[in-house]
């Protein structure tokens, strides 16, 4: 067996802050292995495997909850396909939302940088485009 690792050990390993074991350790989505005399926090070598599931899933779009859902799934020794699918589809919607959003946003800044380009350095018209109701 692996010598254990300290919060500070875990992190490095994982590339991710301290803080962001403590605050994965405190919603949930890791646990020590144990904990010292001295009442320290250890760690084995599963949690840098964790970890790294959950930058994935973090990367991937996945919110703090769906990613606890898809550990849950992967901790049960099962692999329900169709729950991590209605997890991806749902995670997928929101990432069409959102670049439609962003696609308007681009189109109201470009049509703001066109009136600003146009526009008397003392009168600039984008600003009073945002200025009106």
């Amino acid at each position: 067996m692996s010598k254990p690792l300290t919060i500070g050990a875990l992190a490095k390993r994982a590339n991710v802050p301290a803080s962001t074991v403590r605050y994965y350790e405190r919603t949930g989505l890791l646990q020590p292995a144990g904990r010292t005399d001295s009442n320290y926090r250890v760690y084995n070598e599963d949690a840098i495997e964790r970890l790294q599931f959950v930058a994935s899933a973090k990367n991937a779009g996945f919110t703090l909850d769906d990613i606890s859902n898809l550990l849950a799934i992967r901790d049960g020794h099962s692999s329900p396909c169709s729950e991590v699918q209605a997890l991806v589809e749902t995670r997928l919607d929101d990432v069409k939302l959102k670049l439609d959003t962003l696609r308007d946003a681009e189109k109201v800044l470009k049509r703001f940088l066109a009136l600003c380009s146009a526009s008397d350095d003392d009168d600039c018209e984008a600003l009073n485009r945002l200025s009106s109701k």
